[in-house]
């Protein structure tokens, strides 16, 4: 039989890479984004080198229309991998920024998400099998606005999911990546000027790291020594300091 994996925000960065890494183990591929150029070209390409199936869904997951669109979808077809990785940052501060870009990131990174698990998830416990990554962000553990909040719900639901199907074969796990080479700080209008190398990482490392953590049955992947040390110290330090440095973070990206 025939398994198929749906990836959302599947023509560049982490979402890209988790194509070509499912496409590889012999997963279908049902491509989600906005893009139709790209999409098609994605499709085309791992058609060609994986000699597998794909298929394309253009939509905006920022509107409701779009949000059904691929819950129908999935409600109507066996998907037996799902990766939650759509999203988008935004480059000001709560208090500067436009309340209609803020409802925009929170219905990519929250609501989507959810709304698609709740379909998804139920199906997958009644097969008794399947797995969903949400890509989150070390972000979620940091006060650095309506992204690092959004990121935060996505961990915490991520592995209440995973505590309560844990005497399934449905695995749930949160991606949890740092900065990485990709187009979303471009795209954000983010300045990373004077970030040092070694915090940089690779999309497709880092995925097939997510992967691995995923299938072992981990609630929770966090790729990179230095994002591991990192999580490690916040989790040490008192809230105020982390609040600090994470404001001061998001201060230096506006620049």
């Amino acid at each position: 039989m025939e398994s198929w994996a749906l990836v959302t925000g599947a023509t560049a960065g982490i979402g890209e890479s988790f194509t070509r890494l499912l496409a590889d183990n012999n997963y279908n591929i049902v491509l989600v984004a906005r893009d139709l150029p790209r999409l098609k070209e994605r499709a085309h390409e791992l058609e060609s080198k994986f000699a597998i199936k794909t298929h394309v869904i253009q939509v905006d997951l920022a509107t409701d229309t779009g949000c059904e669109v691929i819950e129908n979808y999935i409600a109507n077809n066996q998907i037996d991998v799902l990766i939650n990785n759509a999203g988008f940052g935004i480059n000001k501060a709560f208090t500067a920024s436009v309340l209609a870009e803020e409802q925009q990131l929170l219905d990519v990174l929250v609501r989507t998400p959810m709304r698609l698990m709740h379909v998804a998830v139920p199906l997958m416990k009644q097969r008794n099998k399947g797995v969903v990554i949400n890509v989150s962000s070390v972000a979620g553990y940091i006060a650095g606005g309506t992204y690092s909040a959004s990121k935060s719900y996505l961990t915490v639901l991520s592995e209440s999911l995973h505590t309560e199907l844990a005497d399934t074969n449905v695995r749930i796990s949160a991606l949890c990546p740092g900065f990485t080479r990709t187009e979303f700080h471009q795209r954000g209008r983010m300045s990373m000027k004077g970030l040092p190398n070694f915090l940089w990482l690779n999309s497709d490392e880092l995925v097939a790291k997510a992967w691995s953590d995923a299938l072992k049955g981990k609630a929770i992947s966090i790729p990179g020594w230095q994002y591991q040390f990192l999580i490690f110290v916040i989790k040490t330090l008192p809230r105020s300091i982390v609040r600090k440095v994470g404001m001061g973070l998001r201060k230096k990206q506006r620049k």
